[in-house]
């Protein structure tokens, strides 16, 4: 059993270097067995060569005689060269060194990168699992090449080819065995192709800064600036490049040229913290000098978050908008416009947040003799984050429904501010329609010990939904339904670790099919209530609803933290199309955020996450066009290199896209002291003109 145990789980440290230490003295044994003929034979070769060299070039002579002084006639027999003892333990100590690093690299990689590396396994192993990690494709016999090379490569004598913006599907199946992972995903090509048939797919951006991409840009400038791949350098030692150098910068890749392109309007979200508690506006004067710095630049306008928890924070429909008052007239005197959002969540605790800003006081009081008022996950814990939709239709708001609440505050925020919707000011009212004003369900707390990339865990046992699952699983004549799924993990599972989201799970059996499409509907209803009365409330203005990006275990079959997060999305079902709808009905714009590739370099020690943003990005995109829905967008994380503005670029204006789809606007997160350093705001400034479809001075990166 223990051996047995042993095979599975692979072998420690300890094992490595004691197998280290019996490969060295195995190697020793040999040596002093056989090292007189292997000597034999390679000190001839030389004495040939040298002799060769010496009657074409009198400067080899000496060389030669260097030989000749090592060669002797030992016992009357063959050549024999001699080794001094102290030659030889130095080698066995250089070598037990070197295979000491090889053991350790092995044995790391093993427990905490989960690579199925042989016990035996030697560098070239550690080399080609490593390279397939990066994306490139390593054959059997060596040959090793981009996966998203154009052309073909031999191996063996049959030619693969590879295509420019696919994977190799055998090369993804093999890295999924590697990892312990089931193999239901393929690539983002290939999934949306078959899922989406006739959208249109952008040309990968060469500003791409994805591992794979990395992988293919990386390169060997010699003296003539000339790129060799990297795997060139594999095996070699630096000093038989004396006269190269490693340089790891990125390539100089030429830019696209946005002049003429259409105008997409730039706005920059305020800082969090920009009305206080009290609703006072802080820091005015400091404020305006980075406004009018902003408007120098011709920026479009500003957008800021009105926090339910700060205006109606004391008594039900007491509401307090001095502070905001004094921020717009600000606005409106610079001639800039706003974009407004109806924050009826709760601040702090998220990435970004440097202030905290509960929901309103009497808000809490209700909570804390009725917790069913917050969402509720299985083990019984609250998340006071925002209100669950369960209440959307119940009076449990000192005699309001939710969605009375946000309605009436809405009413009055129209009333309020009339003057500067007749004139124009305010350009868009997004509506918070969940954790972090997204419409989703709170899957993923952090104070409830989430981590990325954990699946999260469902959101629907407060006692309102539970009764909203109860009805629909008596309707649909199975009342033993009317239940959460009990196999789904928890916060911080995996998708193979549980039997509803792993690879034929019950996620896609009878039960579990009813249970994600209530779940879902439960989502997209809400967002529907709300809206419709955010388009009564502001009518005539441009209205928006918040989706965020759940990219990981997006290329598994079960897309699980998607499932959790109410995204009813497996591989076999578009769960955006429904939101798109719902979405066009109330003629809503979809502000779009998604995690993009270069901005995950913090989670490249999570491999076995399956994230695919790009691809998740184009299937929401392509959803909210198809349904003829525009589309806004924001950073998700602050920014201020010219590469991730180049992404952006191309992402907001699609190259190739023969109806010229092109994003409604772009909101810059955030206005603060990092973006008013020189250097970065003159940046911002060039990403901004280009945005705007102006030319620019320097079309080189």
């Amino acid at each position: 059993m223990a051996t047995d145990m042993q095979n599975l789980i692979g072998t420690s440290e300890d094992d490595d270097e004691e197998e280290l230490e019996m490969d060295v003295k195995e190697e020793d044994e040999e040596d002093e067995e056989n090292g007189g003929k292997r000597i034999h034979r390679q000190v001839m070769v030389g004495v040939d060569v040298g002799i060769a060299a010496s009657s074409s070039n009198n400067n080899q002579l000496p060389h030669h005689q260097q030989i000749q002084d090592q060669v002797g006639t030992p016992g009357g027999g063959g050549v024999r060269r001699c080794r001094p003892l102290e030659e030889k333990e130095r080698t066995k100590l250089r070598e037990r060194h070197r295979r000491a690093i090889t053991a350790r690299i092995l044995a790391g990689l093993r427990r905490h990168g989960n690579y199925n590396l042989r016990v035996r396994a030697d560098i070239n192993d550690v080399i080609a699992a490593l390279a397939r990690e990066a994306g490139w494709v390593v054959l059997p016999d060596g040959t090793t090449f981009p996966s998203r090379s154009q052309g073909s490569r031999s191996a063996a004598g049959t030619s693969a080819m590879v295509n420019p913006s696919s994977h190799v599907v055998s090369q993804q199946t093999q890295t999924t065995s590697q990892k312990g992972i089931s193999p239901g995903y393929r690539s983002s090509l290939e999934y949306n192709t078959c899922r989406m048939k006739g959208v249109f797919m952008p040309t990968p951006s060469p500003y791409d800064l994805s591992p794979s991409a990395r992988s293919q840009t990386s390169a060997l400038v010699g003296d003539g600036g000339e790129q060799t791949e990297i795997h060139s350098l594999i095996g070699g030692s630096m000093d038989t490049v004396n006269d190269k150098q490693i340089v790891d910068l990125p390539p100089k890749l030429p830019e696209r040229d946005f002049a003429g392109t259409p105008y997409v309007p730039v706005y920059v979200m305020l800082p969090l913290g920009v009305i206080n508690m009290k609703c006072e506006l802080v820091d005015a004067d400091g404020l305006l000098k980075q406004l009018r710095v902003l408007k120098s630049i011709n920026i479009d306008g500003v957008m800021v978050d009105c926090w339910w928890g700060i205006v109606e924070a004391h008594a039900p429909q007491d509401y307090n908008w001095n502070g905001y008052k004094k921020l717009f007239q600000m606005v409106s005197e610079l001639k800039l416009k706003l974009q407004v959002v109806m924050s009826f969540h709760e601040c702090g605790g998220n990435v970004g947040d440097d202030v905290c800003i509960p929901l309103p006081h009497w808000v809490a009081e209700i909570g804390r003799s009725n917790p069913d008022i917050f969402f509720t996950d299985r083990e019984g814990r609250r998340n006071p984050e925002c209100l669950s939709w369960g209440i959307d239709k119940e009076r449990v708001l000192r005699g309001r429904t939710a969605v009375e609440v946000y309605f009436d505050y809405m009413r009055s925020f129209r009333k309020e501010f009339d003057e500067f919707f007749q004139d124009g000011i305010i350009a868009m009212v997004e509506v918070g329609l969940g954790p972090c004003g997204e419409l989703r369900y709170p899957s993923c707390p952090v104070k409830h010990g989430w981590r990325y990339p954990g699946i999260g865990e469902f959101q629907c046992y407060d006692h309102y939904l539970l009764k909203s699952l109860r009805k629909a699983a008596e309707a649909r004549g199975q009342s033993f339904w009317d239940r959460g799924p009990d196999n789904a993990g928890s916060y911080n599972s995996q998708p193979h670790e549980t039997g509803f989201f792993c690879d034929g799970g019950d996620y896609n059996g009878y039960y579990g099919r009813f249970f994600l499409d209530w779940y879902s509907h439960a989502l997209v209803d809400h967002g529907d209530r709300v809206l419709s009365l955010a388009k009564l409330a502001f009518d005539g203005t441009c209205i928006a609803a918040k989706l965020s990006g759940i990219h990981w275990w997006y290329k598994t079959a079960s897309h699980a933290a998607e499932l959790t997060a109410g995204f009813y999305n497996p591989c076999n079902r578009d769960g955006y199309a429904a939101i798109a709808a719902m979405l066009k009905k109330h003629g809503a714009v979809l502000n779009f955020t998604s995690a993009e590739q270069h901005v995950l370099d913090r989670h490249e020690g999570f491999p076995e996450a399956f994230s695919d943003s790009e691809g998740l990005a184009w299937q929401m995109l392509n959803a909210a066009w198809d349904a003829c829905v525009p589309i806004a967008s924001e950073n998700p994380l602050p920014c201020h290199d010219r590469l991730s503005y180049n992404k952006i670029l191309d992402d907001a204006k699609p190259f190739g896209d023969p109806d010229g789809k092109h994003f409604f606007s772009f909101t810059y997160l955030r206005l603060g002291p990092p973006l008013m350093e020189r250097e970065n705001f003159l940046e911002f400034e060039r990403f901004l003109k280009r945005m705007h479809g102006e030319a620019v001075v320097d079309p080189q990166v």
